[in-house]
């Protein structure tokens, strides 16, 4: 399939809307008693009252509303499935199209950035330790959240920079690090502290319950899932998504340097790793995945985006076998109805079939000081539903230390 785009490798998916064009969108709203939109966000960041002030031109008003909700955003405009969530509960879908709800947080978010709002204050000091293990979405929703309450709050993550999933699992294209830093700005700002390129090891774990009020272990699920039995996964060339997002981040994948490239799975990290193969100069991008077209759990954006760049989708079908001798030469598939087969030519072989825990946070249990939420309670849901979690946690916790 020839490329209808050719993108460098980390620019934007979607264009940003100027102050015309998201004054028309927000001048589409019907200004609903109920909401609709609101009521289906799952981390509350209440369209509905941002959407109203874009309309009458309150843009500080529509930041505002954004980053007292939510504290990740500028995250959440790029890359939350509002097709399913907000856009989708949209009173305007029974007229013609949904509000772009999205585009429209994104825009106020860029009104803070270029005025440099400071929206968030932290809170009166309550006397109060917590610490936050992860740098991921969850753990900075836990960590804003308490900060406003006037709780002293460090977070440790392994990583150099912080922002977990976020800047290490999702593709420049769609999460830039601009915006990743502008959500740990406002982070910063409450007085959070970071402790980074540091591992918490359960032994530490201990140490830092007894050193503070409250822990929360917010880790996500940073470790990837493949297929049992898969013959053939150990050969020079195959990898898994999380990994491979990661190197093709830092800088450790040259241009051109992929070959051919087969990835299996049908959701979001599946299509974030093709358009990056494609964006780092692969030719031939094919994702295939066991679920058909119509049920396949990437959301539609983000499949035409790889399209749009590409990638050649082969739906129904599963991994038998990655073939080669040392080296991945191909991988051979089996239609789900046993009908056909065929085999797929490959340099680069991805696997992104889900995410689980690293072994040595699997052990970890809630109870005493020790708190858990994020991917690592819930399984691996969306960065919004992390965010979600995150604040119910921190009311939770503000709660047992009587803040």
């Amino acid at each position: 399939m020839p490329k209808t785009r050719q993108l460098p490798y980390g620019e934007k998916a979607e264009p940003a809307l100027n102050i015309r064009l998201a004054m028309e969108e927000a001048s589409r709203c019907l200004l609903c008693d109920d909401a609709p939109c609101s009521r289906d966000c799952p981390a509350g960041t209440d369209p509905g009252k941002f959407i109203r002030s874009i309309r009458f031109r309150n843009f500080k008003g529509a930041a505002m509303t954004i980053r007292e909700n939510n504290i990740l955003g500028a995250c959440c405009a790029e890359i939350c499935p509002r097709e399913r969530l907000c856009e989708k509960a949209c009173s305007r879908c029974g007229i013609d199209k949904p509000i772009q709800i999205g585009r429209l947080q994104a825009f106020a978010m860029e009104q803070e950035k270029l005025f440099g709002m400071k929206i968030l204050e932290k809170g009166a000091p309550c006397g109060k330790k917590v610490a936050c293990i992860g740098a991921g979405p969850s753990s900075l929703a836990v960590a804003s959240e308490l900060a406003k309450k006037g709780v002293d709050v460090t977070i440790y993550d392994e990583n150099e920079k912080a922002g977990g999933v976020l800047r290490y699992g999702i593709t420049p294209s769609r999460l830039s690090d601009e915006t990743i830093d502008q959500d740990i700005a406002a982070v910063e700002g409450l007085g959070v502290k970071f402790v980074m390129n540091h591992r918490v090891s359960a032994e530490e774990l201990a140490k830092l319950a007894a050193e503070n009020d409250a822990v929360y272990v917010g880790v996500g699920l940073s470790a990837s899932k493949m297929i049992p039995n898969m013959k053939g996964a150990d050969k020079k060339g195959v990898t898994t998504a999380l990994p491979f997002l990661r190197a093709a981040r830092t800088g450790k994948i040259a241009q051109g340097s992929l070959g051919k490239v087969v990835i299996v799975g049908g959701g979001d990290v599946a299509m974030d790793c093709a358009s990056t193969a494609l964006q780092l100069g692969s030719k031939d991008v094919f994702v295939t995945f066991i679920e058909t077209r119509e049920n396949m759990p990437a959301s539609q954006k983000e499949l035409f985006y790889a399209v749009d760049l590409g990638a050649s989708i082969i739906p129904a079908f599963k991994p038998l076998e990655v073939v080669g001798d040392d080296a991945v030469k191909g991988v051979k598939l089996a239609s789900m109805d046993g009908a056909s087969s065929m085999e797929l030519a490959a340099d680069t072989v991805i696997f992104a079939v889900g995410q689980k825990a690293t072994d040595d946070y699997k052990a970890v249990k809630m109870g005493g000081k020790i708190w858990i939420g994020g991917d690592l309670l819930n399984g691996g849901q969306t960065v919004v539903a992390a965010v979600s979690i995150g604040k119910g946690m921190a009311k939770a916790i503000a709660e047992a230390l009587k803040i």
